[in-house]
C-alpha cells in the first residue's frame, strides 16, 4: 500500500485551547516575541522541541508500576542499565536527569581554558557546556551540511580532512572528539557508518576518546538501512550495535529516541572517567543507581529503547517529516534537504533575505507561524548562536526554523493544519520585519532574551 499509517491507536487525548490571531498577538507581545516565554496552554501545535514531549505507550505506563525507588540499588537501575547494554556496549553507564546534565558532568572531566573540542556540530546545551568550563567547541560538519538546498544522503557526517588536520595539529589540547547522531543544529541531518567508522579511526590514530552525542541514534540507524550500500537487510539493531562499537563513550537524552519524558545517561568505557563522573553525580544529580531520576523514569526508558528501533514505528516517524517537507517545498518554501529525522527545517535566509541575519529572520519566521496558526516551533540560527564567547556578533551559518515534531503526538491532519499555515505565511513573507533584542543573559541567550519588532 501506498499510505503509511500511524503504527498505533490513541487511547487518551488532551484537549487544545483554540485561539484567534489577535489574541496570539497580545499573547506574543507579552512574551517579548519570545516563544519559550509563552504558556503552552497557549499553543495549537506545540513544535518547540521533541524532546520530552513523546507520548508513551501502554507498555510504558504498565512499567511505571514496577518503579522501584530505592535510594540505591534500585531493580529498576539493572533493567535500565540491562535495555541501553543491549544496543550500547559500555562498561559504565551512569543515569543522569536529562543529557544536559550527562554532558556538564563529561565536561567537568575534561574541561580547561585552552581545551578544544571538535563536533560535527554542537547543538546549544553541548556548546555551552563545554564553552562553561573554557572549551573551545569547533564544528566540522562537511560543506554540505551547511547548504540547505543540496541533496545529499548524510549531510551530518564529520568532514574527515578538518578533524585530521585539526588533530595534527592541536592534539595537545583536545581531550575528546564528540559526533552528534543524527546532526540536530544541521537540520536532522544523519550520518553515514562509514563516517562514524572513520571519524573512530582517526580518533585512535591520535588516541583520542572518540564520544557520540545520541539523542536521535535510532532514526540515524533507520537512515543507514535506507540510504546506505550494504545495510537494506540489516535491522536496525544490527546497525545501533554496529555504530556505538566504534564509539569510546555516549551522552544521551532520553527525552528524544528513548520515548521518555525524562530522563538521559553517559555510559563510557574508561574506568578513571566513570569514577569521577560518578563522584560528579553524586554531588549534582544523585546516586549512581538512579542518577536524578526515578525508578518509574528508569523503568519507561527501558521499555522505550526497546519500542524505537521498531521498524515500523521508524518507517512512519521519518515518512511523516518528509510528508511535511514534500508538501512545503512544492508551495515553494525554503526547505533542508533531503527531510531529516525529527524535524521539518525551514531556511529563513532564502524565505526572508529582505531581512538581516542579526535581525533574526528564524525568529522572525518563528514568530509569524505563531501569530498565524499558533504553532510554536524554534529558531536555530543567529539567534541561538550569534553571539560569540568574547561578546560580539556574528550570523551563524544557517538561519533555520526548526518544526520539531514529538513521537507519537500529532495526526496527518495537523500535519496539513501546519502546510495550509506556511501556505499563507509565503504568500506574504515580504510583510514580515526584523527582531532585535532588547534584554539578554549572559548565556544561552535564545531561552530568556526579550526581543521587539524592528
Amino acid at each position: 500500500m501506498k499510505t503509511i499509517i500511524e503504527p498505533f491507536r490513541i487511547k487518551a487525548v488532551e484537549p487544545i485551547h483554540m485561539t484567534s490571531r489577535e489574541q496570539r498577538q497580545a499573547l506574543i507581545e507579552q512574551a517579548n516575541y519570545n516563544l519559550f516565554a509563552l504558556q503552552s496552554k497557549d499553543v495549537l501545535i506545540d513544535l518547540l522541541t521533541d524532546s520530552g514531549t513523546s507520548a508513551m505507550s501502554t507498555a510504558q505506563w504498565s512499567a511505571l508500576m514496577q518503579g522501584d525507588e530505592s535510594y540505591a540499588g534500585s531493580p529498576s537501575y539493572f533493567r535500565f542499565e540491562a535495555a541501553v547494554r543491549e544496543l550500547m556496549p559500555f562498561k559504565y553507564v551512569i543515569p543522569t536527569h536529562q543529557g544536559r546534565a550527562a554532558e556538564a558532568i563529561l565536561s567537568s572531566i575534561v574541561g580547561g581554558s585552552g581545551k578544544i573540542v571538535p563536533n560535527n556540530t554542537h547543538f546549544d546545551t553541548t556548546r555551552g557546556n563545554f564553552e562553561a568550563v573554557g572549551v573551545t567547541a569547533v564544528d566540522l560538519v562537511i560543506a554540505e551540511g551547511i547548504d540547505p538546498s543540496v541533496d545529499h544522503p548524510f549531510k551530518g557526517n564529520m568532514d574527515l580532512e578538518k578533524l585530521d588536520k585539526l588533530l595534527a595539529d592541536q592534539s595537545d589540547n583536545i581531550p575528546l572528539v564528540v559526533m552528534t547522531i543524527t546532526n540536530n543544529a544541521g537540520g536532522g541531518q544523519p550520518v553515514s557508518m562509514a563516517n562514524i567508522r572513520a571519524t573512530s579511526e582517526i580518533c585512535k590514530k591520535y588516541e583520542k576518546p572518540f564520544f557520540i552525542d545520541s539523542c536521535r541514534f535510532a532514526e540515524n540507524a533507520y537512515f543507514i538501512k535506507l540510504r546506505e550500500p550494504g545495510y537494506a537487510d540489516k535491522s536496525v539493531k544490527a546497525i545501533v550495535q554496529e555504530m556505538f562499537s566504534h564509539a569510546d563513550g555516549m551522552t544521551m537524552s532520553a527525552k528524544k529516541d528513548a520515548f521518555s519524558n525524562m530522563g538521559g545517561w553517559l555510559a563510557l568505557n574508561d574506568e578513571d572517567w566513570a569514577m569521577q563522573a560518578r563522584n560528579r553525580l553524586i554531588l549534582t544529580e544523585g546516586f549512581p543507581t538512579y542518577g536524578g531520576l526515578s525508578g518509574r523514569d528508569l523503568e519507561c526508558i527501558a521499555v522505550g529503547l526497546k519500542e524505537i528501533i521498531d521498524e515500523d514505528y521508524l518507517q512512519y516517524r521519518i515518512r511523516s517529516i518528509e510528508y511535511i517537507t514534500e508538501a512545503l517545498d512544492k508551495i515553494g518554501v525554503p526547505v533542508m534537504k533531503p527531510a531529516g529525522g525529527h524535524a521539518v527545517f525551514v531556511d529563513a535566509r532564502e524565505m526572508l533575505p529582505h531581512i538581516p541575519a542579526l535581525q533574526f529572520p528564524g525568529q522572525a519566521l518563528a514568530v509569524e507561524l505563531y501569530l498565524t496558526g499558533g504553532i510554536r516551533c524554534a529558531e536555530i540560527g543567529s539567534f541561538m548562536f550569534g553571539r560569540q564567547p568574547d561578546g560580539s556578533e556574528k550570523p551563524a551559518a544557517m538561519e533555520l526554523v526548526r518544526l520539531a515534531i514529538p513521537r507519537r503526538v500529532y495526526t496527518q491532519s495537523q500535519a496539513d493544519y501546519i502546510i495550509e499555515c506556511f501556505e499563507e505565511i509565503y504568500r506574504n513573507a515580504d510583510k514580515i520585519k526584523g527582531l532585535e533584542i532588547s534584554w539578554q543573559p549572559a548565556a544561552m541567550r535564545h531561552f530568556t532574551s526579550r526581543l521587539r519588532p524592528i
